[in-house]
């Protein structure tokens, strides 16, 4: 018997609609992230882009638990001497709903060649309309 080891012309590509309205955001990325990783396959191959297109509306309606709308913090470097700059999620939220997300979903994703082209197949929309209903994706509920 042996390992079974997916190749790109394997793959079969779907859209998957994601609604994330009164959704905490971790729960959403990670259900997101496992979908465009390819994990909720049965033909994963961890070196092979294997995950489905993930398309997630309502962003703008996500909630974070507790305190950390103050208390979370991400930063970001210049590249100067002392150029660190922190923002609360509040102010990433208020200045582009999606962005808060978006973050999240790129900390679950490897950090590597596969990463960078896994960040390609998500879409993410502050509001419940988007231009993909062409593509007929399957909802998915959390």
């Amino acid at each position: 018997m042996k390992t079974f080891s997916a190749k790109q012309s394997d793959v079969v590509k779907k859209w998957v609609l994601i609604d994330a309205e009164g959704q905490a955001v971790g729960r959403v990325a990670a259900r997101a992230a496992a979908i465009i990783r390819g994990k909720t396959k049965v033909i994963f191959t961890p070196h092979v882009d294997t995950g489905d297109n993930v398309i997630i509306i309502n962003a703008a309606k996500v909630k974070l638990t507790g305190k950390k709308w103050n208390q979370k913090i991400f930063y970001r470097h210049t590249g100067w001497p002392g150029g660190i700059k922190e923002a609360s999620a509040q102010l990433v939220f208020d200045k582009k709903p999606s962005d808060l997300l978006k973050k999240a979903i790129n900390g679950m994703l490897p950090k590597n060649r596969l990463g960078r082209t896994l960040q390609t197949n998500y879409r993410i929309y502050d509001q419940d309309q988007h231009p993909h209903t062409s593509q007929n994706p399957e909802v998915v509920t959390l």
